[in-house]
């Protein structure tokens, strides 16, 4: 027979190794397309809102290596994908004739970079009890496969499916049993409307310009047992082409999975008050998302504007109690 303080003690070891397994509330800042507004003040910004997680989408600049260099310094855990502007002079033609860049701005960026950058492959947070597996790097967004001598010189890859291959291999490897998908563009699959999230906003208008090989690697990976709660992602801005009328859509729910435009640009902007800066804010509580928003902040860090993004039914019902 076991005696009463043997159960009270193994039931108070069980419930502490539950609450072990159990994962914790998190706050992640996800960073749209920087394209060179980006300033000493976004650290202390960030550290401000006690985010535990930066990710970073590209476009930080036309292969802008001083921004990329302050986006590697930042002291907080991070995760970053590389935008097409951050190949500018060097995956095009066209791009190469309009300047003979002094250094190799791709190579450079992804040396500063390091390990933080996970185009084509993973990062493991275990604290956290996530990994985060990067999409295509430097996505042009699209149907098509585009920059055939870029991307076969650069990481060996001749097609959107040995694309898909390379991004499905890194999640294989990836250590924790929740993923965070980051892309510079989001995936195919999220409609082909103008104001969609990844929607084709300039003549001819309309069709879906996400990218296939991420849509079918977050597929593959579903396929794998990992819990996916979230695909973040930019490039297609949120303000529209065609129209002035209205906005991007910046937020999707599919399969469990919650889609996230964090292109809110320009993400710095001058006002009479001083300078407002943006960023999208998710929580993710036990592996699911619940609540997405995407917050201006003044010049001393206090939220000016909140929108909200998406919140789950439970974390709803739970505020209207509140």
């Amino acid at each position: 027979m076991v005696s009463n303080s043997s159960f009270t003690q193994t039931s108070a070891q069980t419930s502490t190794q539950m609450a072990t397994r159990i994962s914790p509330s998190i706050k992640i800042a996800i960073v749209g397309d920087v394209h060179d507004l980006w300033d000493s003040q976004d650290e202390a910004a960030l550290k401000h809102l006690g985010v535990d997680l930066v990710l970073l989408v590209g476009d930080f600049g036309n292969e802008a290596i001083e921004v990329v260099r302050a986006i590697a310094n930042l002291d907080l855990p991070k995760a970053v994908v590389l935008g097409n502007h951050d190949a500018w002079y060097t995956a095009t033609d066209w791009g190469k004739k309009q300047r003979a860049p002094v250094e190799n701005g791709v190579q450079k960026q992804l040396d500063l970079l390091g390990a933080a950058h996970v185009g084509y492959g993973k990062l493991d947070f275990p604290d956290l009890e996530i990994s985060v597996v990067g999409g295509r790097p430097f996505s042009w967004g699209g149907s098509h496969w585009k920059h055939e001598g870029f991307y076969k010189a650069w990481f060996g890859v001749t097609s959107l499916q040995e694309s898909t291959a390379k991004i499905v291999e890194a999640a294989s490897k990836a250590t924790c049993d929740t993923v965070i998908f980051i892309g510079h563009c989001g995936p195919s699959g999220l409609g082909d409307a103008p104001e969609d999230l990844c929607g084709k906003d300039w003549k001819p208008i309309g069709g879906d310009h996400g990218d296939p090989d991420l849509a079918e690697a977050i597929a593959q990976t579903r396929a794998l047992g990992k819990n996916i709660p979230l695909v973040a992602f930019g490039h297609m801005h949120h303000n529209l082409r065609h129209t002035k009328d209205r906005l991007r859509e910046m937020s999707a729910m599919q399969n469990g999975t919650v889609y996230l435009n964090a292109a809110s640009v320009p993400r710095i902007r001058d006002t009479e008050q001083g300078k407002i800066r943006n960023f999208s804010l998710v929580t993710l509580e036990s592996g699911v998302v619940t609540q997405a928003s995407l917050v201006w902040l003044d010049a001393n860090f206090a939220i000016e504007s909140e929108a909200i993004l998406y919140e789950s039914v439970s974390s709803a019902n739970s505020a209207a109690y509140r």
